[in-house]
């Protein structure tokens, strides 16, 4: 067995994992087979040992899943899954690596880049360079058709210590991923009340005033305007745009000319802010915005109590059906229109690591690498097709070799991916759409609203890119934060509400300043110099 961990730092251990695996006598990891030169599959079956997170919706054996099913066919490796959920994962996770009681690796990971620089530091995790270039020839050729991706996989050292997730749809600003929280306005209920479609932020107050006083949804239950704050596409900082930089969910914008800059540190931003406390003081927010979970956004709004909401997908919340559209950009006071990109994009740096525990390296990157499969890609994504158990996402059209979306009948695209999808790494190029498969029904209609409707009017031709900071730098970010963005988000609801913003805005900078904005943004800079150099 290779060198495990000596040291494990302390951000993962963990103040709340007391037990848990350590008293199970059974090895984590898989013994070595002693194979060289694999093909699939293999002659005698064998199996490796990986820790995984699903979702609450899928099966608890990981292998329940005709995905992976298929694959063990394929490949002759059988998965002994130790598979958990939601915060369990995160524990069960860190205290298997702090504890030396290693999977040979990990799917769906979800590590920080800050962890993962940790764990190479303590040789828990293995550089991956050489694995991807001797066993891995469909993860290379995703990376000779995409090059950028290699540059985003690589940390500052040099070597790559973790299996991404790429998903394009659209690429700069038609990206599927420019715009999370699209604003959803009940339009059955303008066309009910004789109201046109709002085109600047007071006719959007006028519009949701009428929502209150008319109370189209019977019995007081009509909530004019409704949202979850700070919680990326359900926030309504989609109007702030209409006032100066705009806002997003991490609070980062990077301007024409390359300058990087807090969206809430923007003079547009306080006035975004004073807008919204009028909408408050009209009694047009939902209250529970301020608090409310998804379960109970969706809840509501499957009710069909809202006039205005934020999400990626109404059909999510209030359903695809007519009642809803999209609302364009407004307006502000001074005419100014502006949709604030978003730093998103399909691209997640560690959906996989292997542990120095694994003592088949070769097997195991191989196995990965057939989940760089274009046909096996896609259905990692979204789900597969041939399942005689439960709803399809795909039907297999053999003849042009070509997984073709099927209509999801009122399913919630989200529901059904949950369940018979499996994440982890993967890889779908835009070149794939029209030959491996057809683009899902709700991201190609996702994608037509963007470039209808938000595409003129974003401004911004830079995002803030997926920078790979150094140790270093990650520590000094993640420390400033910590105290930086709760007071940002803490205030940012407190002025909604209470009114302040004007008389507290001085002292707000000065807050900023004294928890080292000024130093957050240096940094932030230094990457977005590096990364576009």
């Amino acid at each position: 067995m290779k060198k495990i961990v000596k040291t494990v730092s302390a951000m993962l251990i963990g103040t709340s994992l007391l037990v848990a695996c350590s008293g199970n006598s059974e090895k984590t990891w898989s013994e070595d087979y002693e194979l060289s030169d694999i093909s699939f599959p293999l002659e005698e079956e064998v199996s490796l040992k990986f820790l995984t997170e699903s979702s609450p919706l899928a099966p608890e054996d990981p292998n329940d899943k005709l995905i992976f099913q298929r694959l063990e066919e394929e490949t002759g490796v059988h998965i002994e899954w130790r598979n958990f959920t939601g915060a369990q994962f995160g524990e069960r996770r860190n205290l298997a690596m702090s504890s030396g009681e290693m999977p040979d690796a990990i799917l769906n990971a979800g590590y920080s880049d800050y962890e993962l620089l940790n764990l190479a530091k303590d040789e828990a995790i293995i550089p991956l360079n050489d694995l991807i270039d001797n066993y891995m020839p469909n993860l290379q050729a995703v990376l000779e058709e995409a090059p950028q991706y290699r540059a985003m996989m690589t940390a500052p050292d040099g070597n790559i210590y973790a299996f991404p997730w790429i998903e394009e749809l659209g690429e700069g600003k038609e990206s599927i991923h420019s715009v999370d929280n699209f604003p959803w306005i009940n339009v059955k209920w303008l066309n009910e009340l004789g109201l046109e479609m709002p085109t600047t932020t007071e006719e959007l107050k006028e519009v949701l005033i009428a929502f209150r006083d008319h109370d189209p949804a019977g019995d007081g239950q009509t909530i004019p305007m409704s949202f979850i704050i700070n919680d990326g596409g359900q926030d309504p900082g989609f109007l702030f745009g209409s006032f100066g930089l705009g806002d997003n969910w991490d609070r980062t914008v990077v301007t024409n000319d390359g300058e990087v800059k807090l969206t809430a540190a923007d003079e547009g931003y306080k006035d975004a802010i004073k807008f919204m406390n009028e909408l408050y003081e009209e009694d047009l927010l939902d209250i529970e915005g301020f608090e409310q979970d998804w379960p109970r956004y969706v809840a509501k709004g499957q009710e069909g109590r809202y006039g205005l909401y934020f999400t990626w997908d109404k059909g999510n919340i209030s359903g695809m059906n007519d009642d809803y559209d999209l609302m364009a950009p407004l307006a502000g006071p001074d005419g100014h229109i502006n949709v604030t990109r978003t730093n998103g994009m399909g691209f997640d740096r560690s959906r996989m690591v292997i542990t120095s525990a694994n003592q088949n390296l070769e097997l195991t990157a191989k196995w990965i690498d057939q989940l760089y499969d274009p046909i096996q890609s896609v259905q990692n994504n979204w789900g597969t097709y041939g399942d005689d158990s439960q709803q399809n996402i795909f039907e297999f059209d053999e003849s042009a070799q070509m997984l073709k979306h099927l209509p999801l009948d009122g399913t919630a695209p989200v529901e059904l991916r949950e369940r018979t999808s499996i994440g982890g790494p993967l890889a779908i190029l835009d070149s794939y759409y029209g030959t491996v498969t057809t683009k899902p029904d709700d991201a190609a209609w996702r994608l037509g609203l963007m470039e209808e409707v938000m595409v003129p009017h974003m401004q911004a031709e830079n995002i803030y890119p997926r920078v790979f900071h150094s140790r270093e730098e990650l520590d000094r970010l993640s420390t400033i934060e910590a105290d930086l963005m709760p007071f940002v988000n803490r205030k940012r609801a407190e002025w909604i509400t209470n009114g302040k913003v004007e008389e507290e805005w001085e002292g707000y900078l000065v807050e900023l300043d004294r928890l080292n904005f000024q130093e957050w943004l240096e940094i932030k800079q230094a990457g977005y110099d590096r990364a576009t150099e």
